[in-house]
């Protein structure tokens, strides 16, 4: 059997899955399509300075009061009680966002991003800035794992598409010799020519679209609306 000098590329399905995989080793992407990664890339393509992503509701108002941040987040889909904004890319239009701080914590994507701070390197991924990711992911020449934020631990269709369409991309720059990434690929193989009507049976799907949120979702699953690859340094998200 032949070995390949290629790095590695893995999909980890769930938060829960994490310590499965060789996160030292890695740059990881943080991939919370419905919405948080959506919203963090569509803000800084909009000017924002950076996004500080916070566990908490309580640690958001504290760091936004602390340094004249907009505070932000969703618990269960609805503005968090006690924030202002919501998890939604359209509340970060450029003429709202640009040149200011985003705090923002969200029930599922911050907190993947801080189980991941030992990575080489953690940028954010969607849909909406999946080139810039999978240009940089090709560039790096470093093993990769595309962790998905889920839904409180339990897997979910848009970030399992999400991390398919990435590894579709890009697998000729990797050695994928894992059976997530090989099966997350074959259903945005599957899905890829009408992946909007596929996410209506999704679960997240049918819990945003309860408040009215199609447009979001649509938003989220289109290619290259916000195309600027959100990179963590110091504590937060810049865009390069």
């Amino acid at each position: 059997m032949t070995t390949s000098n290629k790095p590695s590329l893995e999909v980890c399905l769930s938060p829960a899955l994490l310590h499965l995989y060789d996160v030292k080793n890695s740059i990881v992407v943080i991939i919370d399509v419905l919405r948080a990664t959506s919203t963090i890339c569509t803000a800084l393509y909009n000017g924002a300075t950076s996004v500080i992503p916070v566990a908490t509701v309580e640690e958001c108002v504290n760091i936004g009061r602390a340094i004249g941040g907009i505070t932000a987040g969703e618990r269960d889909g609805k503005v968090a009680e006690g924030l202002v904004h919501g998890n939604s890319p359209f509340e970060y239009p450029r003429e709202f966002i640009e040149n200011k701080t985003l705090v923002l914590t969200t029930t599922n994507g911050t907190k993947l991003l801080h189980m991941a701070k030992d990575a080489i390197g953690i940028v954010t991924g969607s849909f909406p800035n999946i080139s810039a990711v999978c240009d940089y992911l090709a560039a790096q020449g470093q093993n990769v794992v595309l962790g998905c934020a889920a839904w409180k631990d339990r897997v979910n269709m848009e970030d399992t598409l999400f991390a398919g369409a990435v590894v579709s991309r890009i697998r000729e720059h990797f050695d994928v010799n894992c059976d997530s990434a090989i099966a997350a690929e074959t259903l945005y193989d599957a899905t890829k020519g009408d992946i909007y009507t596929y996410m209506r049976q999704a679960s997240h799907y049918q819990r945003l679209a309860k408040y009215g949120l199609e447009k979001d979702i649509a938003y989220c699953l289109t290619p290259d609306g916000a195309n600027v690859l959100p990179i963590f340094r110091n504590g937060e998200l810049v865009g390069i």
